[in-house]
């Protein structure tokens, strides 16, 4: 058994080593560092609660199967997802701690004396309130993540699910969570005990059905800081210091970094917290705007264009994940700056289904740091480009964001590719982003349409080239 200052000790170099990790994870040049100190921080806090359990009873025992079990299928999890299921991977794993919180917080309620919070009734004012709140955020984020995760998987719809008193009934039942929790702390019934975690995990559904497809990367950062909080709630009652640092570290990073992405979407950071921005009732009529006339070529169109070019601007979307192009646009790019094109990368703060997907997809085909740019570096640059090839990107390329009041993304920033004096669009077919609506850029006079499959259509271009 390590003794309770030595355990404080090795939780805070933990705590540091968590610290170390997000900073390292803010840039794609550390990420690698930030990574190893993550995994390091956590080798070391799971280390410390492992042995500060005292004997080696049957629960030990237990303890250590559950470890091994859980952490092998995680790690074959880890192993075989491909980068086109990361968000649904993260939804799925937030609902595993929101869970976690529910149940290590029944645990304590149910018998307290297992960890010095009292006896059953009698349990400890801070605690209870400490467990309470720990609970019904772990519920929250359980029901939440769940959702998340099916209109990310595609077995429910991305569209908004709105109805009539949506926002007055969440009003509602976020305030009986919190009188549920004062009686709860007043009577320490097991009733309501059991009805607070019901009517938690009830809200965490209702606050994710109305948002649409086009904002999920902004949940996922929400549920991500949903479920620090729920782990600093629990970590308070079970009075570890690793489980608050980490916790308070996983919800305030993801506080901000859901306050940065609505500021790059122009959502309010308070509707996010209430669930239903972005919602609207308006259906755009894709079967009618399908009639419009495309101008639509090949390989060899895109190849002539760009051999004419001074400079390109690449901008990746989810299309070049789900068809795993990044390192045929790799080599298509290393072409084209042989033949001194001047080639950089411009990418959407919600480009993909979760902040900093195509980051991590171009940086897998080692693509350089310096010539990737964030929206607002490089949305000025357009106009001066001769060529824009956009490879899977839809919502983010839209300029309907800047003109059409009725439409889900308005007002959401968008990349100004139509500014460019040619704009090469590879896409399977017409069909309508994740947000569910037409891109009026597929239209433009200046757009050139690529029917194709994006890495077969980036490898043929780079063999015209």
């Amino acid at each position: 058994m390590i003794s309770a200052n030595l355990s404080a000790i090795f939780y805070l170099i933990s705590g540091v080593l968590f610290i170390l990790a997000l900073r390292g994870l803010s840039s794609p040049e550390t990420s690698r560092q930030g990574n190893f100190f993550g995994i390091l921080g956590m080798i070391i806090a799971v280390t410390v609660t492992f042995l500060s359990m005292g004997n080696f009873s049957s629960g030990f025992v237990y303890v250590l199967i559950f470890i091994l079990v859980g952490g092998s299928i995680g790690a074959f999890i880890a192993y075989r997802i491909p980068m086109t299921a990361m968000p649904e991977l993260v939804a799925g794993f937030h609902s595993l701690v929101g869970l976690a919180a529910v149940f290590v917080a029944i645990a304590a309620f149910l018998n307290p004396e297992a960890f010095n919070l009292g006896n059953p009734g009698k349990i400890k004012l801070g605690s209870l309130i400490e467990m309470s709140i720990g609970a019904a955020v772990g519920a929250i984020t359980f029901s939440g993540s769940i959702i998340a995760f099916l209109k990310l998987q595609g077995i429910m719809s991305g569209s908004p699910i709105t109805f009539k008193g949506q926002h007055p009934l969440n009003a509602i039942i976020l305030i009986s969570i919190i009188i549920l929790i004062y009686l709860l702390c007043s009577t320490q019934s097991s009733n309501l005990f059991w009805i607070l975690l019901s009517v938690s995990f009830l809200i965490g559904f209702l606050l994710i059905i109305p948002i649409g497809g086009a904002d999920m990367p902004v949940v996922i950062s929400m549920l991500n800081s949903y479920s620090g909080w729920a782990a600093a709630g629990i970590g308070f009652t079970l009075e570890n210091t690793a489980l608050i640092i980490t916790g308070a570290l996983v919800g305030s990073s993801g506080a901000i970094l859901s306050y940065i992405m609505c500021k790059g979407m122009n959502r309010s950071f308070f509707n996010v917290i209430l669930g239903g921005f972005g919602a609207t009732d308006e259906k755009s009529d894709t079967s009618s705007k399908e009639q419009r006339p495309v101008k639509s070529g090949n390989a060899d169109d895109a190849a002539f264009l760009m051999k004419n070019a001074s400079s390109v601007i690449i901008v990746p979307g989810y299309g070049m994940a789900v068809a795993q192009a990044q390192h045929a646009l790799r080599e298509m790019v290393d072409t084209l700056k042989k033949n001194d094109i001047k080639v950089s990368y411009a990418i959407h703060p919600v480009a993909g289904r979760m902040p900093g997907h195509m980051n991590v997809l171009l940086a897998e085909a080692n693509v350089p740091y310096d010539e990737v740019f964030e929206l607002e570096e490089i949305n000025n640059d357009f106009a001066n480009a001769d060529v824009a090839f956009v490879i899977g990107a839809n919502d983010v390329t839209n300029p309907v964001a800047k003109t059409d009041p009725q439409s889900p993304i308005y007002g959401m920033p968008v990349l100004d590719v139509e500014k460019c004096k040619s704009v090469l669009f590879v896409k399977r077919s017409l069909s309508p982003g994740y947000a569910g609506i037409d891109n009026d850029l597929f239209y433009k006079e200046n757009t050139l349409m690529l029917f194709a499959d994006a890495k077969k259509m980036t490898e043929d271009i780079t063999k015209n080239l």
